[in-house]
């Protein structure tokens, strides 16, 4: 019988059926560039954390590779009361890793300790603050009391934090165990971790989904590009997520390996520091901006691979305006207005950016070119991407520029915008704007979808006229891979989930 993906499971009749299916053995070698350190679904917000995620775990509610939500551990969910409660009838006779069972008291134990003191611990918290708290109906029905409207609340719930995780596991094992050996209800049981090397699953043969046809899947935990690529090469690899872009000709040459590219939700700014030096002025931060050739980038180090940004969001994001247009590249125009503005030429600043990302790396080195040009010395700062990302922009050490990347796996600019720009989220260690603040929150708390993106678009346009960021562009989303592998299913977001996948 051939496994359909998991994607269409509906049902579980359906997913029954599946679990009887021949396998293909076998196993799947992935490389990513980052090992997030926890595989706690609360622990993390990268997105090299859900590359893995939905291999091990699985939310009430799924999201395909084409953006439709789907069920999962709930067969079904309702809207009542006006619209401040959530209802989810739960699929039944579903057993976590470990053979305890998955149920009601399951999931309010996952939001309890979510919205809880072990929530605040990571940054996922405030993604989920609309739930007021889950009440157990019956075994297989639980009800979500809300504060108030989240209109992107059903997407959140298909990933990150909202993953379902086994109380008595926790409990018994705390929660710094279960970040290193994690347990949850998906397609890939876990086996091994080795930090910084490489996460070692097998297959779930229980799989309520339909059991996965790999035996085994392995994640290799490999920084640079170039090495991804040269193991992509040599075989040792079956998907590179990151590869060097002036090697995709020659990995497309070769008659065993492919490459996909496609438009993705990453989007790249430079996040400018408003209290630090001469970026306190937004008429400095708007000329520096447009002191940079963007578009020049794109096409000469990017190799098209990208597309040009006015905000800090792609085109497939709910909010997007096309109306709004990108600064021009203008550096006679940019002279001028630092001159107005009494900024001296040979003025110094510092931009910090991940180490790791050598595309990115030469993308900060034109930028300080283009500066360059127009009087400013921009020194780079590279540091390790957890040091940058847990040590130094939430901390509000960063220099005048620094890299802002942001994966926007709900392709929705509330998730990008209000983790960058609501006062002291973890992303916005400067800004305090009481105008943003009401619009970001106006967004959030209703339920009408069109008023929110008219309010989403005005969010987009205030911080352009703030020049909080300078925008660069929207990355593709590429993968190498070895045409050994069949029927993966590549996601935009990078959210792998290879329950139909197989190797030749």
């Amino acid at each position: 019988m051939k496994l359909k993906t998991l994607v269409a499971a509906t049902s579980f009749a359906l997913a029954s059926a599946l679990t009887t299916g021949a396998h293909a053995a076998g196993t799947l070698n992935v490389a990513i560039h980052q090992d997030p350190g926890n595989w706690d679904p609360i622990a993390t917000f990268l997105v090299s954390w859900g590359a893995v995620g939905s291999q091990v775990f699985d939310g009430l509610i799924m999201r395909t590779p084409d953006m439709k939500l789907v069920p999962g551990l709930a067969t079904k969910w309702e809207f009542l009361d006006n619209n401040t409660k959530l209802r989810f009838t739960l699929r039944e006779g579903v057993k976590f890793h470990n053979g305890e069972p998955f149920n009601a008291d399951a999931v309010k134990f996952t939001f309890d300790r979510l919205l809880g003191d072990e929530g605040k611990k990571g940054p996922q918290q405030s993604n989920y603050n609309a739930i007021e708290k889950v009440v157990v109906v019956n075994a297989n029905t639980v009800d979500f009391l809300l504060k108030n409207p989240d209109p992107v609340l059903l997407t959140k719930l298909a990933g990150y934090g909202a993953m379902i995780v086994p109380p008595k596991y926790i409990t018994e094992k705390g929660s710094a165990y279960f970040g290193a050996n994690p347990v949850g209800t998906g397609p890939f049981k876990f086996v091994d971790y080795k930090p910084k090397v490489s996460l070692s699953f097998e297959r779930n043969a229980s799989y309520w989904g339909g059991a996965p046809k790999l035996d085994n899947l392995v994640y290799r935990f490999i920084t640079e590009p170039a090495t991804q690529a040269a193991e992509l090469q040599a075989g040792r690899i079956d998907v590179a997520n990151q590869i060097p872009l002036a090697m995709i000709d020659t990995l497309k040459k070769d008659s065993k390996l492919a490459v996909q590219s496609m438009d993705g939700p990453v989007a790249l700014a430079m996040r400018y520091n408003t209290q630090r030096g001469i970026m306190k002025n937004k008429e400095v931060r708007k000329a520096l901006t447009m002191a940079v050739d963007r578009d020049a980038i794109i096409k000469s180090i990017l190799l098209g691979h990208a597309k040009p940004i006015a905000s800090f969001q792609g085109a497939l994001s709910f909010g997007n305006d096309p109306a709004l247009k990108p600064l021009p590249f203008n550096p006679a125009q940019a002279k001028a207005m630092l001159a107005k503005a009494g900024v001296k030429p040979g003025t110094q600043i510092q931009i910090d950016f991940r180490g790791s990302d050598s595309n990115f790396r030469e993308v900060a080195q034109a930028v300080a070119s283009y500066l360059q040009g127009v009087g400013i010395v921009a020194s780079l700062k590279p540091y390790d991407t957890n040091v940058l990302l847990n040590d130094i922009i939430p901390a509000g050490k960063t220099g005048e520029m620094w890299q802002n990347q942001w994966g926007g796996w709900t392709f929705d600019y509330d998730n990008t915008a209000y983790s960058m720009y609501y006062t002291k989220q973890r992303w916005n260690p400067y800004d305090d704007d009481a105008k943003l603040n009401a619009l970001l929150h106006t967004q959030r708390n209703t339920w009408d979808q069109a008023a929110r993106k008219t309010t989403l678009q005005q969010i987009a346009r205030y911080v352009a006229d703030e020049a909080l960021e300078m925008p660069l562009y929207s990355l593709n989303t590429i993968y190498g891979l070895n045409k050994r592998a069949k029927n993966l299913a590549l996601p935009a977001d990078g959210r792998f989930r290879f329950v139909d996948a197989s190797v030749d």
